[in-house]
């Protein structure tokens, strides 16, 4: 795990300076390769081989290719192996000269027999190109830009914003998935000429004309039922999962895990605990209020007798939002964000590795939204819209459970969240379905809410899903969108900056494959048994309360804090005379906001800290103001 960069000229001042911007990346070292053509470099957080051997940029035995890399391959053992055999000679025991090998002899396609997270850069000098590449799943980010043939790649954006070339110019277009998914889904940066390489992409930039001459997707998500039976694919999950484990617990430094205390972090620290010497190194965090899970967590640390660690935050952690922003480069709205940095922060104390759950609803089947997708087009009759309260109209066809929570998460939401829900249910479109029921603004408020037009979500998304396929549709649209942007950058972002290495073993290359032609019901069962064959692949792994327990959301007191800590931050971001000046919202929805916000007190906090984490990231980063609370 590090920070990268490099471009296509020769600046040694430039190219110190950006890997001081990232040294959290990577503080256990630094390297540079100049040779007038280009400028590669690399901040190092040693994991494997901590021996000056495994120090970057590195190169073949003639020096003809160079790699910066970030990230870690879990079967490098393996590929490592396989190229001895072929004759191949190696200096290190780092996994970062087995990509190098494994391009000697398959060129780009060596890719596509990585599995693990990386992001990386290969310069190869006889070709006289850079070939650029993200794993399958964009567990690690990689960020680049072209201007005026000048081509520069970074691990955050921040770094790239360095150089002199490239101005904090806002590109407005990101704001529209922003607003809807609390991140930025979209290819496209919040920086004007900066993009994202997208997870399963490369790129390869040409020296000679200055041009990028492919731009390639290599692996994409996509399912192919296979109708063998449950017994199959529980077993082959139990073989994919307890690999997938092994091989992320090799590390040469210590290591740990995140424990929440549901099924998806408990079974993975399960299987640590079998396969560790020792007691496993686990922490948790929490407000110590009714809705975290401390208590969850502690239980299951005893069942497995590991090490337990707990992080209690109070009020004053909304001092470190300002902070975190920063190191998410870009508008994030995710609140659980602050607990990751802060519990990010207390790990690293202990060790330098962590294992987490990330990934497991998304292939799993584990969101809520994938029930009520399933009983509006499964269970209801089609002709719902017709209804004057769609609600109240079908009540007696939902399962009481289902029913139950579907009123309970609606009238949390008040009356706000009761009209988005009959919104989602009186839609025929599954586009319109889906966004209403995970969108944070749907596109009726957001027109209502920018001083621009913004795309259309509901007819851009519309073919990306199916009917034939509702719940594989749903779980493709989040693993490719919000898994990414908010799930995985929060966690790379927040942990390494404390240089803390997190590592997602259900994105496994194996185990998403082997899910992706599992039957839909092995995941969700009915329309109530969400995660099925996880929960039932593993009896004596987890004990059953936790295997039988609902997903539990993570509380953060955002409502306490818009009106006490943020209060006066918020009327001054927020005042008609700033945003008149910023030209970006119109004033009179925020006006309509802050009323609503008496009523339907959740709904409208979550519309309110996403449009305050924007404001605070827009003055950091745009207007280049330091922010207090």
């Amino acid at each position: 795990m590090c920070g990268i960069t490099g471009f296509n000229w020769d600046d040694s001042v430039l190219l110190k300076k950006i890997l001081k911007k990232i040294n959290h990346r990577g503080p256990d070292g630094f390297g540079t390769f100049l040779d007038g053509k280009v400028s590669l470099g690399h901040k190092r957080l040693s994991i494997l081989d901590l021996s000056s051997n495994g120090k970057q940029p590195m190169s073949n035995e003639d020096g003809t290719i160079w790699i910066t890399f970030n990230g870690e391959i879990y079967n490098f053992l393996e590929l490592k192996k396989n190229l001895l055999e072929k004759g191949h000679v190696f200096k290190s025991e780092s996994d970062t000269e087995v990509i190098i090998h494994l391009y000697e002899e398959e060129g780009v396609n060596c890719i596509k027999k990585l599995n693990g997270m990386f992001a990386f850069c290969i310069y190869d000098l006889k070709s006289k190109k850079l070939f650029l590449a993200r794993d399958r799943f964009g567990i690690k980010p990689l960020y680049y830009s072209l201007k005026n043939k000048n081509f520069i790649f970074c691990s955050e954006i921040k770094g790239i914003l360095e150089s002199p070339l490239f101005f904090k110019q806002i590109d407005l277009s990101p704001l529209n998935y922003f607003l809807s998914f609390r991140a930025n889904t979209s290819e496209n940066s919040f920086f004007s000429e900066i993009k994202k390489l997208l997870p399963g992409n490369y790129l390869i930039f040409d020296l000679i004309s200055k041009k990028i001459i492919l731009k390639k997707n290599y692996w994409a998500l996509s399912f192919s039922q296979e109708n063998l039976s449950f017994s199959y694919f529980s077993s082959k999950l139990k073989e994919d999962l307890e690999r997938s484990v092994r091989q992320q617990m090799v590390s040469d430094v210590p290591y740990g895990a995140f424990l929440s205390g549901g099924v998806d972090s408990g079974t993975i620290v399960s299987l640590m605990s079998q396969f560790s010497e020792k007691p496993v190194e686990t922490f948790s965090v929490g407000f110590n209020n009714s809705y975290d899970e401390l208590n969850e967590a502690k239980y299951l640390s005893e069942k497995f007798g590991t090490n337990h660690h707990e992080l209690i935050i109070n009020q004053n952690s909304i001092k470190s939002l300002p902070e975190i922003i920063y190191h998410l480069d870009e508008p994030m709205s995710d609140p659980t964000s602050i607990p990751t940095f802060l519990l990010s922060r207390y790990t690293k104390k202990f060790v330098t590795v962590v294992l987490t759950g990330e990934g497991s609803d998304e292939i799993f089947g584990g969101y809520p939204q994938y029930k009520f997708m399933k009983m509006r087009n499964n269970l209801l009759i089609k002709n719902i819209k017709h209804f004057a309260n769609p609600i109240s109209s079908i009540s007696k066809k939902i399962p009481p459970n289902l029913l139950n929570f579907g009123f309970r998460f609606a009238s949390e939401l008040g009356e706000k969240g009761i009209d988005r829900f009959n919104q989602f249910l009186s839609s025929d479109k599954l586009s319109n379905q889906y966004l209403n029921l995970v969108s944070l603004f749907n596109e009726e408020e957001k027109k209502e809410l920018l001083n621009f037009k913004p795309l259309n979500l509901y007819e851009k998304f519309e073919k990306d899903f199916n009917k034939k396929s509702i719940l594989n549709h749903c779980m493709a649209f989040d693993f490719n969108g919000s898994m990414v942007e908010d799930l995985l950058m929060k966690l790379d972002k927040n942990a390494m900056a404390f240089s803390l290495e997190g590592r997602v073993p259900f994105l496994d290359n194996n185990l998403v494959a082997l899910m992706s032609r599992a039957p839909e019901r092995f995941k969700l069962k009915g329309f109530n048994k969400d995660k099925f064959i996880l929960r039932n692949s593993f009896p004596n792994l987890v004990p059953k309360p936790t295997a039988n327990r609902k997903k539990k959301h993570f509380f953060v007191p955002i409502n306490d804090w818009l009106e006490s800590e943020l209060s006066g931050l918020r009327k001054d971001l927020f005042s008609e005379k700033y945003l008149k000046s910023q030209g970006i919202f119109n004033p009179n929805y925020f006006d309509k906001i802050l009323k609503g916000f008496k009523n339907s007190r959740l709904f409208y906090s979550r519309q309110l800290w996403s449009l305050l984490t924007f404001q605070i990231w827009y003055k950091q980063f745009i207007e280049n103001e330091k922010i207090k609370i």
